[in-house]
Protein backbone atom coordinates (compact mmCIF):
# COMPACT_ATOMS: atom_id res chain seq x y z
CA UNK A 1 0.00 0.00 0.00
CA UNK A 2 1.42 3.39 -0.98
CA UNK A 3 1.57 5.83 1.95
CA UNK A 4 -0.16 9.21 1.47
CA UNK A 5 2.04 12.08 0.37
CA UNK A 6 3.59 13.98 3.24
CA UNK A 7 2.86 17.65 3.78
CA UNK A 8 5.97 19.72 2.84
CA UNK A 9 8.63 19.52 5.54
CA UNK A 10 8.76 22.41 7.98
CA UNK A 11 5.25 23.62 7.22
CA UNK A 12 3.16 21.05 9.08
CA UNK A 13 3.68 19.42 12.43
CA UNK A 14 1.76 17.37 14.94
CA UNK A 15 1.87 18.63 18.52
CA UNK A 16 1.43 15.98 21.18
CA UNK A 17 0.93 16.69 24.89
CA UNK A 18 -0.10 14.23 27.58
CA UNK A 19 -3.09 16.48 28.31
CA UNK A 20 -3.89 19.49 26.13
CA UNK A 21 -4.93 22.15 26.75
CA UNK A 22 -4.19 22.48 30.45
CA UNK A 23 -4.47 25.46 32.77
CA UNK A 24 -0.78 25.41 33.72
CA UNK A 25 0.40 24.94 30.12
CA UNK A 26 -1.05 28.04 28.47
CA UNK A 27 2.44 28.72 27.04
CA UNK A 28 1.92 25.77 24.66
CA UNK A 29 -1.23 27.44 23.35
CA UNK A 30 0.82 30.62 22.85
CA UNK A 31 3.52 28.71 20.96
CA UNK A 32 1.00 26.94 18.76
CA UNK A 33 -0.71 30.24 17.93
CA UNK A 34 2.65 31.85 17.06
CA UNK A 35 3.56 28.98 14.71
CA UNK A 36 0.19 29.24 13.00
CA UNK A 37 0.76 32.97 12.52
CA UNK A 38 3.91 31.93 10.64
CA UNK A 39 1.78 29.73 8.34
CA UNK A 40 2.73 26.45 9.99
CA UNK A 41 -0.08 23.91 9.94
CA UNK A 42 -0.13 22.70 13.56
CA UNK A 43 -2.39 19.74 14.35
CA UNK A 44 -2.78 19.17 18.08
CA UNK A 45 -3.09 15.77 19.74
CA UNK A 46 -3.57 14.87 23.38
CA UNK A 47 -3.06 11.51 25.07
CA UNK A 48 -5.96 12.25 27.42
CA UNK A 49 -8.86 14.62 27.06
CA UNK A 50 -8.58 18.05 28.65
CA UNK A 51 -10.30 18.49 31.99
CA UNK A 52 -13.47 20.59 31.49
CA UNK A 53 -12.71 22.59 34.67
CA UNK A 54 -9.43 23.77 33.12
CA UNK A 55 -11.02 25.15 29.96
CA UNK A 56 -11.43 28.63 31.40
CA UNK A 57 -10.74 30.73 28.31
CA UNK A 58 -12.19 30.98 24.81
CA UNK A 59 -8.83 30.00 23.33
CA UNK A 60 -8.54 26.91 25.54
CA UNK A 61 -12.06 25.81 24.65
CA UNK A 62 -11.33 26.27 20.94
CA UNK A 63 -8.06 24.33 21.23
CA UNK A 64 -9.79 21.50 23.07
CA UNK A 65 -12.46 21.26 20.38
CA UNK A 66 -9.81 21.05 17.64
CA UNK A 67 -7.50 18.60 19.46
CA UNK A 68 -7.61 14.89 18.68
CA UNK A 69 -7.54 12.65 21.75
CA UNK A 70 -5.69 9.34 21.49
CA UNK A 71 -7.35 7.52 24.39
CA UNK A 72 -10.78 6.85 22.97
CA UNK A 73 -12.82 3.79 22.16
CA UNK A 74 -11.44 0.31 21.62
CA UNK A 75 -12.78 0.54 18.09
CA UNK A 76 -10.45 3.44 17.32
CA UNK A 77 -7.44 1.36 18.32
CA UNK A 78 -8.63 -1.72 16.41
CA UNK A 79 -9.10 0.28 13.20
CA UNK A 80 -5.66 1.90 13.57
CA UNK A 81 -4.02 -1.46 14.30
CA UNK A 82 -5.72 -3.07 11.30
CA UNK A 83 -4.44 -0.26 9.08
CA UNK A 84 -0.91 -0.70 10.40
CA UNK A 85 -0.91 -4.47 9.89
CA UNK A 86 -2.16 -4.05 6.33
CA UNK A 87 0.52 -1.46 5.61
CA UNK A 88 3.41 -3.30 7.24
CA UNK A 89 2.99 -6.33 9.52
CA UNK A 90 6.61 -6.00 10.65
CA UNK A 91 6.16 -2.40 11.84
CA UNK A 92 4.21 -3.48 14.91
CA UNK A 93 7.01 -5.87 15.87
CA UNK A 94 9.54 -3.03 15.50
CA UNK A 95 7.43 -0.91 17.82
CA UNK A 96 7.04 -3.74 20.32
CA UNK A 97 10.80 -4.39 20.42
CA UNK A 98 11.43 -0.70 21.10
CA UNK A 99 8.72 -0.59 23.78
CA UNK A 100 10.14 -3.61 25.59
CA UNK A 101 13.59 -2.00 25.68
CA UNK A 102 12.35 1.39 26.92
CA UNK A 103 11.95 2.84 30.38
CA UNK A 104 12.85 1.32 33.70
CA UNK A 105 13.71 -2.39 33.50
CA UNK A 106 10.78 -3.52 35.63
CA UNK A 107 7.79 -5.57 34.59
CA UNK A 108 5.36 -2.81 35.52
CA UNK A 109 7.20 -0.09 33.57
CA UNK A 110 7.67 -2.27 30.50
CA UNK A 111 3.97 -3.13 30.60
CA UNK A 112 3.21 0.58 30.56
CA UNK A 113 5.35 0.88 27.43
CA UNK A 114 3.06 -1.64 25.74
CA UNK A 115 0.12 0.61 26.62
CA UNK A 116 2.02 3.55 25.14
CA UNK A 117 2.56 1.48 22.00
CA UNK A 118 -1.21 1.09 21.64
CA UNK A 119 -1.57 4.88 21.88
CA UNK A 120 1.29 5.25 19.38
CA UNK A 121 -0.57 3.07 16.89
CA UNK A 122 -3.49 5.51 17.02
CA UNK A 123 -1.16 8.52 16.67
CA UNK A 124 0.65 6.87 13.74
CA UNK A 125 -2.68 6.21 12.01
CA UNK A 126 -3.92 9.76 12.38
CA UNK A 127 -0.61 11.32 11.36
CA UNK A 128 -0.33 8.96 8.42
CA UNK A 129 -3.81 9.84 7.16
CA UNK A 130 -3.02 13.55 7.47
CA UNK A 131 0.34 13.24 5.69
CA UNK A 132 2.19 14.36 8.83
CA UNK A 133 5.68 13.03 9.47
CA UNK A 134 6.94 15.21 12.32
CA UNK A 135 5.57 15.23 15.87
CA UNK A 136 6.76 17.72 18.50
CA UNK A 137 6.33 16.97 22.19
CA UNK A 138 6.47 19.14 25.30
CA UNK A 139 7.93 17.35 28.35
CA UNK A 140 9.74 14.00 28.43
CA UNK A 141 6.75 12.19 29.92
CA UNK A 142 4.36 9.65 28.46
CA UNK A 143 3.68 11.93 25.50
CA UNK A 144 7.34 11.55 24.52
CA UNK A 145 7.07 7.76 24.85
CA UNK A 146 4.06 7.73 22.54
CA UNK A 147 5.68 10.06 19.99
CA UNK A 148 8.93 8.06 19.93
CA UNK A 149 7.03 4.81 19.33
CA UNK A 150 4.81 6.36 16.65
CA UNK A 151 7.93 7.43 14.74
CA UNK A 152 9.36 3.90 15.07
CA UNK A 153 6.13 2.57 13.56
CA UNK A 154 6.11 5.13 10.76
CA UNK A 155 9.74 4.56 9.86
CA UNK A 156 9.30 0.79 9.84
CA UNK A 157 6.13 1.05 7.74
CA UNK A 158 7.29 3.65 5.21
CA UNK A 159 11.08 3.43 5.25
CA UNK A 160 13.72 5.84 6.47
CA UNK A 161 13.34 8.13 3.45
CA UNK A 162 9.75 8.96 4.45
CA UNK A 163 11.10 11.43 7.00
CA UNK A 164 9.32 10.34 10.16
CA UNK A 165 10.80 12.14 13.18
CA UNK A 166 9.97 13.52 16.57
CA UNK A 167 11.35 16.50 18.48
CA UNK A 168 11.25 17.30 22.15
CA UNK A 169 10.84 20.47 24.21
CA UNK A 170 12.65 20.03 27.51
CA UNK A 171 11.62 21.93 30.62
CA UNK A 172 12.75 20.20 33.81
CA UNK A 173 13.26 19.85 36.65
CA UNK A 174 11.22 16.66 37.14
CA UNK A 175 12.77 14.76 34.25
CA UNK A 176 16.30 15.64 35.35
CA UNK A 177 15.64 14.51 38.91
CA UNK A 178 14.60 11.00 37.82
CA UNK A 179 16.36 10.33 34.54
CA UNK A 180 15.90 6.56 34.74
CA UNK A 181 12.15 6.72 35.26
CA UNK A 182 11.74 9.06 32.28
CA UNK A 183 14.26 7.15 30.13
CA UNK A 184 15.77 10.54 29.48
CA UNK A 185 19.07 9.57 27.88
CA UNK A 186 17.35 7.35 25.33
CA UNK A 187 14.72 9.98 24.53
CA UNK A 188 17.32 12.72 24.08
CA UNK A 189 19.29 10.43 21.78
CA UNK A 190 16.21 9.39 19.79
CA UNK A 191 14.76 12.85 19.23
CA UNK A 192 15.84 14.63 16.04
CA UNK A 193 15.95 17.95 17.91
CA UNK A 194 15.72 19.04 21.54
CA UNK A 195 14.45 22.56 22.28
CA UNK A 196 15.44 23.69 25.77
CA UNK A 197 13.70 26.52 27.60
CA UNK A 198 16.88 27.91 29.22
CA UNK A 199 20.64 27.62 28.93
CA UNK A 200 20.60 25.75 32.23
CA UNK A 201 18.13 23.25 30.80
CA UNK A 202 20.26 22.82 27.68
CA UNK A 203 23.32 22.13 29.81
CA UNK A 204 21.47 19.31 31.54
CA UNK A 205 20.52 17.81 28.16
CA UNK A 206 24.12 18.17 26.97
CA UNK A 207 25.18 16.00 29.90
CA UNK A 208 23.14 13.17 28.39
CA UNK A 209 24.48 13.40 24.83
CA UNK A 210 27.87 12.89 23.18
CA UNK A 211 29.42 16.26 22.18
CA UNK A 212 29.10 15.55 18.47
CA UNK A 213 25.30 15.61 18.81
CA UNK A 214 25.02 18.82 20.83
CA UNK A 215 24.13 20.70 17.63
CA UNK A 216 20.66 19.17 17.73
CA UNK A 217 19.94 21.11 20.91
CA UNK A 218 19.10 24.80 21.13
CA UNK A 219 17.57 27.27 23.54
CA UNK A 220 14.00 28.10 22.54
CA UNK A 221 12.47 30.08 25.35
CA UNK A 222 8.82 30.03 26.30
CA UNK A 223 6.90 33.14 25.40
CA UNK A 224 4.09 35.31 26.70
CA UNK A 225 1.79 37.74 24.93
CA UNK A 226 3.10 41.10 26.12
CA UNK A 227 0.08 42.83 24.57
CA UNK A 228 -2.24 40.99 26.94
CA UNK A 229 0.10 41.11 29.92
CA UNK A 230 0.97 44.78 30.12
CA UNK A 231 1.44 47.40 32.83
CA UNK A 232 -1.48 49.35 34.19
CA UNK A 233 -2.38 51.53 37.17
CA UNK A 234 -0.25 53.72 39.36
CA UNK A 235 2.22 52.56 41.98
CA UNK A 236 1.09 52.88 45.57
CA UNK A 237 3.17 55.14 47.77
CA UNK A 238 4.24 54.12 51.27
CA UNK A 239 1.63 54.96 53.88
CA UNK A 240 2.60 57.86 56.18
CA UNK A 241 3.96 56.75 59.55
CA UNK A 242 4.45 53.13 58.52
CA UNK A 243 6.98 50.93 56.76
CA UNK A 244 4.80 51.10 53.66
CA UNK A 245 2.02 48.88 52.32
CA UNK A 246 2.10 46.16 49.73
CA UNK A 247 -0.21 43.84 47.82
CA UNK A 248 1.75 40.70 46.96
CA UNK A 249 0.56 38.23 44.34
CA UNK A 250 1.64 34.67 43.61
CA UNK A 251 0.26 32.38 40.91
CA UNK A 252 0.88 28.68 40.46
CA UNK A 253 0.00 25.15 41.45
CA UNK A 254 -0.17 24.73 45.21
CA UNK A 255 2.45 22.00 45.35
CA UNK A 256 5.58 21.70 47.51
CA UNK A 257 8.07 22.71 44.81
CA UNK A 258 6.50 26.17 44.44
CA UNK A 259 7.42 27.13 48.01
CA UNK A 260 4.15 28.85 48.92
CA UNK A 261 4.55 28.08 52.66
CA UNK A 262 7.77 30.13 52.57
CA UNK A 263 5.82 33.08 51.19
CA UNK A 264 3.11 32.83 53.85
CA UNK A 265 5.83 32.76 56.52
CA UNK A 266 7.53 35.76 54.91
CA UNK A 267 4.28 37.73 54.96
CA UNK A 268 3.88 36.95 58.66
CA UNK A 269 7.45 38.13 59.32
CA UNK A 270 6.95 41.32 57.32
CA UNK A 271 3.70 42.14 59.10
CA UNK A 272 5.45 41.56 62.39
CA UNK A 273 7.93 44.25 61.36
CA UNK A 274 5.21 46.79 60.62
CA UNK A 275 4.54 46.26 56.91
CA UNK A 276 0.86 46.37 55.96
CA UNK A 277 1.13 43.53 53.47
CA UNK A 278 -1.58 41.33 52.08
CA UNK A 279 -1.13 38.25 49.93
CA UNK A 280 -3.27 36.85 47.11
CA UNK A 281 -2.59 33.24 46.14
CA UNK A 282 -4.00 32.14 42.78
CA UNK A 283 -3.95 28.43 42.02
CA UNK A 284 -5.13 25.06 43.20
CA UNK A 285 -3.41 22.01 44.59
CA UNK A 286 -2.86 19.74 47.57
CA UNK A 287 -1.35 22.48 49.77
CA UNK A 288 -4.45 24.71 49.77
CA UNK A 289 -5.77 23.57 53.16
CA UNK A 290 -2.28 23.60 54.66
CA UNK A 291 -1.69 27.19 53.55
CA UNK A 292 -5.01 28.30 55.03
CA UNK A 293 -4.15 26.61 58.32
CA UNK A 294 -0.67 28.14 58.30
CA UNK A 295 -2.07 31.65 57.82
CA UNK A 296 -4.60 31.06 60.61
CA UNK A 297 -1.91 29.80 63.01
CA UNK A 298 0.29 32.80 62.23
CA UNK A 299 -2.57 35.21 62.92
CA UNK A 300 -2.61 36.61 59.38
CA UNK A 301 -5.65 34.83 57.94
CA UNK A 302 -7.29 38.17 57.15
CA UNK A 303 -4.26 39.16 55.08
CA UNK A 304 -4.03 35.96 52.99
CA UNK A 305 -6.53 35.37 50.19
CA UNK A 306 -6.71 31.91 48.63
CA UNK A 307 -8.32 32.80 45.33
CA UNK A 308 -8.29 29.38 43.65
CA UNK A 309 -7.54 28.74 39.97
CA UNK A 310 -8.20 31.40 37.34
CA UNK A 311 -8.09 31.32 33.56
CA UNK A 312 -5.71 33.28 31.38
CA UNK A 313 -8.40 35.82 30.56
CA UNK A 314 -8.68 36.76 34.24
CA UNK A 315 -4.98 36.92 35.09
CA UNK A 316 -3.92 40.21 33.42
CA UNK A 317 -6.13 42.30 35.69
CA UNK A 318 -4.86 40.42 38.74
CA UNK A 319 -1.27 41.22 37.84
CA UNK A 320 -2.12 44.88 37.26
CA UNK A 321 -3.89 45.12 40.63
CA UNK A 322 -0.84 43.91 42.58
CA UNK A 323 2.30 45.74 43.72
CA UNK A 324 4.74 42.82 43.73
CA UNK A 325 4.84 39.29 42.40
CA UNK A 326 6.60 36.66 44.48
CA UNK A 327 7.50 33.07 43.57
CA UNK A 328 9.84 31.48 46.16
CA UNK A 329 10.18 28.16 44.35
CA UNK A 330 12.40 25.25 45.31
CA UNK A 331 12.41 23.64 41.83
CA UNK A 332 11.54 25.09 38.43
CA UNK A 333 12.30 25.10 34.75
CA UNK A 334 11.45 28.73 34.07
CA UNK A 335 7.98 29.67 35.34
CA UNK A 336 5.65 31.27 32.82
CA UNK A 337 3.82 33.10 35.61
CA UNK A 338 7.08 34.89 36.40
CA UNK A 339 7.26 36.04 32.79
CA UNK A 340 3.62 37.12 32.82
CA UNK A 341 4.20 39.19 35.95
CA UNK A 342 7.29 40.84 34.46
CA UNK A 343 5.46 41.56 31.20
CA UNK A 344 2.79 43.21 33.35
CA UNK A 345 5.40 45.58 34.78
CA UNK A 346 5.37 44.02 38.24
CA UNK A 347 8.61 43.90 40.23
CA UNK A 348 9.28 40.27 41.12
CA UNK A 349 10.86 38.48 44.05
CA UNK A 350 12.02 34.96 43.31
CA UNK A 351 14.70 32.37 44.03
CA UNK A 352 18.11 31.65 42.50
CA UNK A 353 17.42 28.20 41.08
CA UNK A 354 17.82 26.50 37.70
CA UNK A 355 17.17 28.92 34.82
CA UNK A 356 15.52 31.71 36.83
CA UNK A 357 18.73 33.79 37.15
CA UNK A 358 18.90 33.90 33.34
CA UNK A 359 15.74 36.01 33.44
CA UNK A 360 15.73 37.69 36.85
CA UNK A 361 18.99 39.41 37.74
CA UNK A 362 19.10 40.68 41.31
CA UNK A 363 18.39 44.42 41.60
CA UNK A 364 18.32 44.72 37.79
CA UNK A 365 15.19 42.91 36.63
CA UNK A 366 13.89 41.79 40.04
CA UNK A 367 15.02 40.69 43.48
CA UNK A 368 16.55 37.24 43.87
CA UNK A 369 17.00 35.37 47.15
CA UNK A 370 18.24 31.89 48.06
CA UNK A 371 15.48 29.26 48.18
CA UNK A 372 13.89 28.43 51.51
CA UNK A 373 14.71 31.79 53.16
CA UNK A 374 11.46 33.33 54.39
CA UNK A 375 13.46 35.97 56.27
CA UNK A 376 15.12 37.17 53.07
CA UNK A 377 11.82 37.15 51.20
CA UNK A 378 10.42 39.37 53.98
CA UNK A 379 13.43 41.68 53.65
CA UNK A 380 12.82 41.95 49.89
CA UNK A 381 9.13 42.75 50.35
CA UNK A 382 9.93 45.48 52.89
CA UNK A 383 12.59 46.93 50.59
CA UNK A 384 10.08 47.16 47.74
CA UNK A 385 7.35 48.57 49.98
CA UNK A 386 9.62 51.42 51.05
CA UNK A 387 10.95 52.28 47.58
CA UNK A 388 8.37 53.04 44.90
CA UNK A 389 11.14 54.16 42.53
CA UNK A 390 12.81 50.76 42.84
CA UNK A 391 9.52 49.04 42.12
CA UNK A 392 9.08 51.16 39.03
CA UNK A 393 12.65 50.59 37.81
CA UNK A 394 12.52 46.82 38.31
CA UNK A 395 9.08 46.59 36.71
CA UNK A 396 10.24 48.46 33.61
CA UNK A 397 13.45 46.45 33.32
CA UNK A 398 11.55 43.21 33.80
CA UNK A 399 9.11 44.01 31.01
CA UNK A 400 12.01 44.97 28.75
CA UNK A 401 13.63 41.58 29.39
CA UNK A 402 10.40 39.82 28.39
CA UNK A 403 10.06 41.86 25.21
CA UNK A 404 13.67 41.05 24.32
CA UNK A 405 13.79 37.32 25.02
CA UNK A 406 10.24 35.96 25.31
CA UNK A 407 8.30 37.31 22.35
CA UNK A 408 6.13 34.58 20.76
CA UNK A 409 6.93 35.09 17.06
CA UNK A 410 10.68 35.34 17.62
CA UNK A 411 10.79 32.13 19.63
CA UNK A 412 8.57 30.34 17.12
CA UNK A 413 11.12 31.24 14.45
CA UNK A 414 13.90 29.83 16.62
CA UNK A 415 11.96 26.59 16.90
CA UNK A 416 11.43 26.43 13.14
CA UNK A 417 15.14 27.06 12.60
CA UNK A 418 16.03 24.20 14.95
CA UNK A 419 13.67 21.85 13.11
CA UNK A 420 15.02 22.91 9.71
CA UNK A 421 18.67 22.35 10.60
CA UNK A 422 18.06 19.00 12.30
CA UNK A 423 16.27 16.82 9.74
CA UNK A 424 15.24 13.25 10.45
Amino acid sequence: MTPPAAVPEGRAVAYLVSRYPALSHAFIETEVAALRELDVDVRTFSVRAARPAELMTDRARAEAAATEVLLGSAGTFVRALTSLLRRSPGALMSGLRTALRSGEPTLRRRLWQVFYLAEAVVLWSRMSRAGLRHVHVHFANNGADVARLAVVLGTAADGGAAGWRWSLAMHGPTEFEDRTRFDLEAKAASASAVACITDFCRSQVMRLLPPETWTKTAVVRMAVDACRFRPGGAERSPAPGSSGSLHVLTVGRLVPEKGAPVLVEAVALARGRGLAVRLSIIGAGPLAAQLAAQAEAAGIAEAVELVGPLGQEQLPDRYRDADVFCLPSFAEGLPVVLMEAMASGLPVVTTAIAGIPELVVDHRTGLVVPPGRADLVADALIELADDVALRRRLGEAGRSAILTHHEPAANARLLLDLWDRTPA
